[in-house]
């Protein structure tokens, strides 16, 4: 059975995102900065080139991955990354009402519209034995506090943005603690670390 991942490139003072969305190309240098490529489904994202050492970490993530859950809030501002996710894979939308222009399910979008734990289930039964991929903060958020969550990624960039969005922004029930890290690797500009959610 797969894991419920999550996972984000931070900021050393913890922010996804800048203020209105802004910070995403310093936040996201190490994307570019290697010789290793892993190429993308997306017609609007080019494939990324990593440090040998980031790819041997995030490319065996990326191909144990079999379904992603994001919300509408992303899906509408990466406009569906053109047609499909650069992972390659289905992604499940969890959203209030599905968009117009999409009015039947395929192999790139599964609209959930009755909440997160409807949303990780779909995701799940789609992803079969691999991973499920939970993308947003406000989606990560969802799934730690419904205790849906198995495993938080962190890609922490040298790189301080002053104020933004933090990955957990107003969580209900804090403390929460994790276990780990259960992995570090040291990427060029970027240190992955890895924490199993203690349940």
């Amino acid at each position: 059975m797969g894991k419920v991942t999550t996972g984000a490139t931070m900021s050393l003072d913890g922010f996804i995102a800048g203020p209105e969305e802004s910070g995403f190309d310093l936040l996201f240098q190490w994307y570019g900065n290697g010789d290793v490529e892993i190429p993308s489904a997306s017609p609007d994202v080019p494939a990324i080139r990593l440090s040998a050492a980031s790819a041997g970490l995030i490319k065996p993530e990326w191909e144990n991955t079999g379904a992603l859950l994001v919300g509408r809030y992303l899906y509408d501002m990466t406009k569906a990354w053109g047609g499909r996710h650069p992972m390659d894979v289905t992604t499940v939308v969890l959203t209030h009402q599905r968009p117009e222009d999409r009015p039947e399910d395929d192999d790139n979008f599964v609209f959930v519209t009755d909440g997160i734990e409807a949303a990780v289930a779909k995701a799940k039964e789609i992803a079969g034995d691999k991973n499920v991929g939970v993308n947003g903060g406000q989606m990560a958020q969802q799934c730690l506090e419904a205790g849906l969550l198995d495993e938080v990624g962190v890609e922490l960039v040298p790189v301080l943005l002053g104020s933004g969005k933090p990955l957990f922004a107003e969580l209900g029930a804090v403390p929460v603690q994790f276990e780990g890290p259960i992995a570090v690797v040291e990427g060029t500009g970027v240190t992955h670390l890895r924490y199993r959610v203690k349940k």
